[in-house]
């Protein structure tokens, strides 16, 4: 390769680097990082928010293991929710397998007694919810936003009952002795 060729290949000075100003600092020229706004900005928040990593949420096997994890810390008694027929906060070591966005309810029903299950979020896609028994039977009912009955199910002792969206569903108690269900939601 000629000495033509090869300086017709050079690769030119980029327009906009770093300002190499004022004083020198140990023989060194002090570098300015004003033009790059990368290195400046790295670690922050973006203010730009189609630049912000999406949030996703909680696949339903993380919301089934969270909640068979709380199903499971809940097996105690002592831990179960003193109010009945009120969805509540589940106790610390019921929450402590969810992560994220995750949050773990508990509700305990008195015998043939009802409570409504809480409605998605609006405007939040994506969120789902599961419900897992803990002891006693309980039963799911769906309605129609007419009070009419859809459907009836089962919620099965030892097994999540993955919930889609929707509003207008019930847990009623079918057995002799108190239900205690938790809901994990994300």
């Amino acid at each position: 390769m000629s000495n033509t060729a090869a300086s017709a290949l050079a690769v030119p000075a980029p327009a906009h680097s770093a300002v190499i100003d004022g004083p020198r600092t140990g023989g060194r020229p002090a570098v300015h990082p004003d033009g790059i706004g990368d290195i400046v900005d790295a670690g922050r928040r973006s203010a730009y928010p189609h630049l912000a990593p999406p949030r996703t949420a909680p696949t339903p096997g993380r919301l089934a293991a969270a909640a068979a994890a709380a199903a499971a810390a809940l097996a105690r008694p002592s831990l179960w929710p003193r109010r009945r027929g009120r969805w509540q906060p589940a106790p610390r070591p019921a929450r402590r397998h969810a992560t994220g966005r995750m949050k773990v309810s508990t509700l305990a029903l008195e015998p043939n007694g009802f409570a409504a299950l809480p409605a998605p979020a609006d405007g939040i896609p994506g969120t789902g919810s599961v419900l897992r028994l803990v002891a006693g039977s309980a039963h799911l009912v769906s309605t129609s936003p007419d009070g009419r009955m859809r459907a009836l199910r089962e919620v099965p002792a030892g097994r999540t009952l993955s919930l889609g969206s929707g509003g207008g569903r019930w847990l009623v108690n079918t057995g002799s002795e108190a239900a205690v269900v938790v809901r994990v939601s994300g």
